[in-house]
């Protein structure tokens, strides 16, 4: 059976990796919106399930394709929730995951024991079209703690902070199988497949 094709609306070159590792076996194929010319829209909502719905109806009204987008972060309870919804642009517009990274290392410096557990949140969203009364929503949440500094190459953004507990490294220090099987994203892709799939009844 043919794979429906949907545009992913994300230009995160780590993302649209791990995202096209989860759904290999799955009945969709992804495309990034930046091979369609789909520019980003900015990010007005206030939760993550409100940027993740802005991402995919601007993908999908472009392109004329279902979509997928997904909002991501990381939040620290000690700093109330932050970065959160601000992950991507925490050190400012367009900074680096360095600049991000060596910021909440900046602002976490002081924090010690459980003062230092944080999670990363990922919703995703998947429309029919633009105009979807009914998006399929999911979430996935990873909990761990925030390192003082940075261990492992793989991964991008905080990963290189992230300690996952239960594997006693970082999430940068993770192969992709793992990490994937873990992660939030992953969480939340595995369930939004199961919804799709029995959304189109395959």
């Amino acid at each position: 059976m043919d794979k429906q094709e949907i545009v992913l609306a994300s230009n995160n070159a780590g993302k649209v990796r791990e995202i096209n590792e989860l759904l290999d076996k799955s009945l969709f194929h992804v495309v990034p919106q930046s091979q369609l010319n789909v520019e980003e829209v900015e990010e007005t909502g206030l939760t993550f399930v409100e940027n993740a719905l802005l991402k995919a109806r601007n993908a999908a009204h472009h392109t004329g394709l279902p979509a997928i987008a997904d909002d991501s972060g990381i939040e620290v309870h000690a700093l109330s929730g932050a970065p959160g919804i601000y992950s991507a642009r925490y050190a400012g517009v367009g900074a680096s995951d360095e600049d991000n990274v060596n910021k909440l290392l900046e602002d976490t410096k002081d924090l010690s024991g459980d003062n230092r557990i944080a999670q990363f949140v990922c919703v995703m969203v998947y429309l029919r079209h633009a105009n979807d009364p009914i998006p399929i929503i999911s979430q996935g949440i990873w909990k761990g703690k925030l390192l003082t500094e940075t261990k492992g190459e793989n991964g991008f953004g905080y990963d290189p902070i992230f300690f996952v507990t239960t594997h006693d490294c970082t999430s940068a220090e993770l192969s992709a199988d793992i990490k994937n099987e873990l992660s939030h994203r992953g969480q939340a892709l595995r369930q939004l497949i199961k919804l799709m799939n029995e959304e189109v009844n395959f």
